[in-house]
């Protein structure tokens, strides 16, 4: 027997070894899972419903017009008043 053959077939073995090594660890790698927890899966249903909401009430609102058209809406000077001063010093601060 000669031993370049030797050299030769050990190195075939080798290579083959290694590439099924390779094969059968890139097929337990080869499927990513993912699991979302039930709290995840609640959030993100109430995060899309948010998001899908109108940041307009239109039942206050055709509420209000109404009463303003019809001449029914008053607004109390002293509330009107506080508001303005609170909103005043907010943005002074």
């Amino acid at each position: 027997m000669r031993i370049e053959a030797y050299n030769q077939v050990t190195q075939l073995y080798k290579n083959t070894k290694a590439t099924k090594a390779e094969k059968s660890y890139s097929a337990a790698l080869g499927r990513d899972e993912v699991s979302i927890s039930q709290a995840g899966y609640d959030y993100q249903v109430a995060k899309q419903a948010v998001a899908e909401a109108s940041d307009i009430r239109e039942d206050k609102v055709a509420g209000l017009k109404a009463r303003i058209q019809s001449g029914n809406y008053k607004v109390d000077s002293g509330d009107f008043a506080s508001k303005l001063l609170e909103k005043y010093n907010s943005l002074q601060k």
